[in-house]
């Protein structure tokens, strides 16, 4: 069994998942018949907020186990790795 991970960025995390939460919104929306476009205009902010968490948590995961795994690094060595995380924003 693996421990638990806390990272900093957890609580923002959980604040992200939580408005995509408009999802359930969305469709209890959709099934009292509110006009499309009031649904519609919902789901750009369900996607930001999955894709933003994903990332947060992609991206602090990887300091994270980068720190613990790696230690200090020189900073050309250093520069490199972050050119990957920053990669890692258009997952």
């Amino acid at each position: 069994m693996t421990e638990p991970q806390t990272h900093d960025t957890h609580p923002e995390i959980v604040k992200r998942l939580t408005r995509a939460e408009v999802t359930r919104r969305a469709s209890s929306m959709n099934e009292r018949g509110k006009p499309c476009l009031v649904i519609a205009q919902q789901l750009p902010a369900v996607e930001k907020a999955i894709v933003n968490a994903k990332r947060t948590l992609i991206q602090d995961h990887f300091d994270h186990c980068r720190e613990k795994t790696l230690g200090a690094l020189p900073r050309d060595t250093r520069q490199s790795i972050d050119g990957f995380k920053t990669i890692t924003k258009y997952l």
